[in-house]
C-alpha cells in the first residue's frame, strides 16, 4: 500500500493541468454573470475613477500658515474702569496674531489689589472657619486666593467666619455681569490669511485675492460673491455655528473654523478654492451650568510713589477662536490608473468563480455541469 502511494505520488508530479472552457447554455447564470460584470464595471468607472478620483496620485501632507487679525473699537462706561475705548491692543489676546486667538468680551475688575492680610471670600468651602485652630498658618486656601495666617475672621454675633489670608487683597468677590461689558463686539471684523502648500506637487495658493487694489480688503466682507475675502464680521461667525451673540460673550465659549483644501490639480489652479466651515467646539448645557462658558484671569501691575507694587486683576470672558487647516490635492499618475484598472480585473474573475460555484453546486444540474467542466485524460 505505502509502494502504491508512493507511485501515485510521484506520477502526479509529472500530471499538467489545463483550463476547460465550458459554455454552460443556462439563462440564469448567464443572467448572473453579467449582472456582476455589469456592477463590478460600474463599480470600477463611477466610485474607483469619478469619485475617488481613483487615477490620481494624491498628497495630503498639507503644508499651512494662518495669520490673523482683528479690528474694531467700542465704547464703555462702568464703575470700576471709567469712561473707556476699546480697541484690538485691549481686548485680542494674544497679539501676535496666530491661528487661536481670543477676543475679550465681558470682565470682573479687582482694581488695586496689593500683597497684604485680607479675608478669604466667603464663598470658598474650604476657607469657612469657627475658631483660629481651624486655620493653620502657612497652609494655603484649596482652591482659594492666598495662605492662611492663624486666625479665624468672624463678623459680630456670627459663630463661622473665614480664615485670613495673606494674599493680593482685596480678593475678587464680584460676581459675573448679567450683560457683556463688550456686547457691541459682534460688528468687530476678523482677518484670517491662510497660505497652503502641497510638497509632493510643489503647488502653492493662498485665500486671499490677488488684486494690487489696495483699497480691496478695507471695503470686502466674506460671502458668495467674494469668496477670496477673508474678512469676516464677529457676530456672523458667531451666527454661523448656531449660536447666540449675547449669550456667548456673556459667559464665553469655543469657535473652530476650519478652512479644507480639496484642490484637483488636473484642473486650472483657479478652481482650487478654499471652504470654510464654523463649528461650536465647547460644550453648551442648558440654564446656568458651572461648565459653560469660557474664562480666565489675568493681571495688569504697577507701582505707586513709593514703589510698593500693586495690580488690577482681571477675569475675562470671551470667545476663543482655533483656526484649523487640512487638505489634499490629487494629479493624474500612471502608475494609480495601472493599480485599479488591475484591480478591476481581477474583480471580474471573482465573478467568474461565483458563477462556478452556483453552476456546479447550487442548480438542479449540477451534477452534469460538474462532469462537464471537469474531465480526466489519459
Amino acid at each position: 500500500m505505502g509502494q502504491a502511494g508512493c507511485k501515485g505520488l510521484y506520477q502526479s508530479l509529472f500530471d499538467y493541468k489545463t483550463e476547460k472552457y465550458v459554455i454552460a447554455k443556462n439563462k440564469k447564470v448567464g443572467l448572473l454573470y453579467r449582472l456582476l460584470q455589469v456592477s463590478i464595471l460600474t463599480y470600477l468607472v463611477v466610485w474607483v475613477f469619478l469619485l475617488k478620483k481613483g487615477y490620481q496620485d494624491t498628497d495630503t501632507s498639507l503644508q499651512s500658515s494662518i495669520i490673523t487679525k482683528v479690528k474694531g473699537v467700542t465704547f464703555t462706561n462702568t464703575s470700576e474702569l471709567g469712561e473707556r475705548l476699546w480697541d484690538v491692543a485691549d481686548y485680542v489676546i494674544p497679539p501676535q496674531g496666530e491661528n487661536v486667538f481670543f477676543i475679550i468680551t465681558n470682565l470682573i475688575v479687582t482694581p488695586n489689589q496689593r500683597q497684604e492680610t485680607c479675608a478669604e471670600s466667603d464663598s470658598i468651602p474650604d476657607a469657612l472657619c469657627y475658631e483660629d485652630s481651624d486655620c493653620p498658618p502657612g497652609k494655603p486656601v484649596m482652591t482659594g486666593n492666598g495662605v492662611r495666617t492663624g486666625r479665624c475672621l468672624r463678623a459680630e454675633n456670627l459663630t463661622r467666619g473665614t480664615c485670613e489670608i495673606f494674599a493680593w487683597c482685596p480678593v475678587e468677590t464680584r460676581s459675573r455681569p448679567e450683560k457683556p461689558l463688550l456686547g457691541k463686539a459682534e460688528d468687530f471684523t476678523i482677518y484670517i490669511k491662510n497660505f497652503i502648500r502641497f510638497p509632493k506637487f510643489n503647488f502653492f495658493k493662498t485665500n486671499v485675492l490677488d488684486t494690487k487694489d489696495r483699497a480691496y480688503l478695507k471695503s470686502c466682507y466674506f460671502g458668495p460673491k467674494n469668496p477670496y475675502c477673508p474678512i469676516f464680521r464677529l457676530g456672523s461667525v458667531v451666527k454661523w455655528t448656531g449660536s447666540d451673540f449675547q449669550e456667548i460673550a456673556l459667559q464665553g465659549g469655543v469657535i473652530g473654523i476650519q478652512i479644507e483644501w480639496d484642490c484637483d490639480l488636473d484642473r486650472a489652479p483657479s478652481e482650487c478654492n478654499p471652504r470654510y466651515y464654523f463649528n461650536r467646539l465647547d460644550s453648551t448645557f442648558p440654564g446656568s451650568s458651572v461648565s459653560s462658558g469660557y474664562n480666565f484671569r489675568f493681571a495688569k501691575y504697577y507701582r505707586d510713589g513709593a514703589g510698593v507694587e500693586f495690580r488690577t486683576l482681571m477675569k475675562a470672558y470671551g470667545i476663543r477662536f482655533d483656526v484649523m487647516v487640512n487638505g489634499r490635492a490629487g494629479k493624474f499618475s500612471i502608475i494609480p490608473t495601472v493599480i485599479n484598472v488591475g484591480s478591476g480585473v481581477a474583480l471580474m474573475g471573482v465573478g467568474s468563480f461565483l458563477c462556478d460555484l452556483v453552476l456546479i453546486y447550487f442548480i438542479k444540474k449540477s451534477h452534469f455541469y460538474r462532469n462537464k467542466k471537469f474531465e480526466e485524460v489519459r
